[in-house]
């Protein structure tokens, strides 16, 4: 058997997509590729798809739900390197630095 033969390849119904930055933040859940509701945690995934009848018996199965983004534990989006206030206030002392005569 050759390796392309023996590939599975998962086609869930359930997508949950990437955390959208909000307050709180939220990831979009899709079912059959067409957008059905916001999920804030794990819950809100499995009340969605119940609502449409879809029974999730386990969210680690890739034949029934895909996680784009993250996984079942990701709800916060991710945050940068540095925040922008910090390099705003840095900014300054770096430029007196920068003038200061070196010796």
């Amino acid at each position: 058997m050759t390796e392309s033969a023996s590939l599975h390849m998962a086609n869930p119904r359930i997508t949950v997509l990437g955390v959208n930055p909000g307050r709180p933040p939220f990831r979009i859940v899709e079912l059959d590729g067409e957008v059905v509701g916001e999920a804030r945690e794990l819950v809100d995934v499995l009340e969605v798809a119940a609502q449409l009848g879809v029974v999730l018996h386990d969210v680690d199965d890739p034949d029934a739900v895909r996680w784009v983004g993250g996984d079942k534990f990701t709800w916060k989006p991710k945050e940068s390197r540095e925040p922008r206030e910090s390099r705003e206030s840095r900014e300054p002392r770096e430029l007196e630095e920068a003038k200061e005569p070196m010796d």
